[in-house]
């Protein structure tokens, strides 16, 4: 899988550090602007998994500026410039340690905790008498700690938040008015496009003015869970699964393939056969969540093609 990017160490002019996550790199410039890349790494599980996905970091970065620009109207992003298909520059920011993540229906770990048994998510009261993927009466903010690479995300109390002063409470307030105002927008783009927005989290950061900003991705399929809306009542009624938009089908191969990364589970060998279905899954995800058909970017070069186009942008 030549035509993907698995890993960067680009050195540009200024360059302070480089930050590598589970998908992307992030490199300070100058400790005034992050240069961020999008790469084709797959994580699941809090796992990466070995091989690439072809245009998975392209699909993202260019569904997350979009999406950014749909809503900066609304809260302030940290967006400044798209030099390549996989890149996104930005102001640099102080990031907040938690995501916020904001459920309008009950599925993925929501579901799982709540078929354990367990009717408090994050200090918040789930309904009885749910089932999975019913709608809550109303969208409910579960946050989760930000984990280190190879750490699991952890789930955490808005009381705990404040306790632990994590957030301060003048500042969670505001990270809250934004996650459902952002949650709404998204909600109203998506339903334009035939489809349910589910659940999503978004990250905040600071910029060095002090004002808070959102960052990283945005209604992507791997920070959000969609539905097909056509016929969603009627599967809810006949107990039927869901039409997902989301990573979750490569999840749920996972866990088909005996892999939660619990210790000592071993990541399933993906074949090519299958890495080429996940990409054009996720073209799939792409073009229903945009409404435009996705034009691939030229791949034969990619770290030659992303070098210099930052290179060109920074000049």
């Amino acid at each position: 899988m030549s035509n993907t990017i698995i890993d960067t160490n680009f050195n540009f002019p200024n360059q302070k550090s480089l930050y590598k996550g589970k998908v992307r790199a992030v490199y300070n410039i100058n400790d005034e602007e992050l240069v961020m890349i999008a790469t084709d790494r797959l994580s699941a599980f809090d796992v990466v998994m070995p091989k690439g996905i072809p245009y998975k970091g392209q699909i993202l970065n260019q569904i997350a500026t979009s999406m950014m620009k749909a809503t900066e109207d609304l809260v302030p992003n940290w967006l400044t410039g798209t030099p390549d298909p996989n890149v996104a520059v930005g102001h640099l920011c102080e990031p907040f340690k938690v995501e916020m993540v904001i459920r309008g229906y009950m599925s993925g770990h929501a579901a799982r905790e709540y078929k354990a048994g367990k009717r408090m998510l994050c200090g918040v009261a789930m309904p009885e008498g749910m089932k999975e993927n019913d709608k809550f009466p109303e969208p409910i903010i579960t946050p989760a700690t930000k984990a280190e690479m190879g750490d699991h995300d952890e789930d955490i109390s808005r009381e705990e938040i404040l306790k632990k002063g994590i957030v301060s409470e003048a500042d969670y307030i505001v990270l809250e008015d934004y996650t459902r105002k952002l949650f709404q927008r998204g909600t109203e783009i998506a339903a334009s496009r035939g489809l349910i927005l589910v659940d999503t989290k978004y990250e905040f950061g600071k910029t060095k003015d002090g004002k808070i900003v959102l960052i990283d991705e945005i209604h992507t399929p791997d920070s959000s869970r969609y539905f097909y809306a056509e016929g969603y009542q009627e599967r809810q009624d006949n107990n039927e699964a869901q039409k997902q938009l989301s990573k979750e089908f490569v999840r749920q191969w996972l866990i088909a393939n005996n892999f939660q990364g619990l210790e000592g589970q071993t990541v399933p060998v993906m074949s090519d056969a299958y890495i080429e279905t996940v990409s054009e899954r996720y073209i799939e995800l792409y073009e229903n969540i945009m409404g435009e058909p996705f034009v691939k970017a030229e791949v034969s070069n990619i770290q030659e093609r992303i070098e210099a186009n930052v290179l060109a942008y920074l000049k």
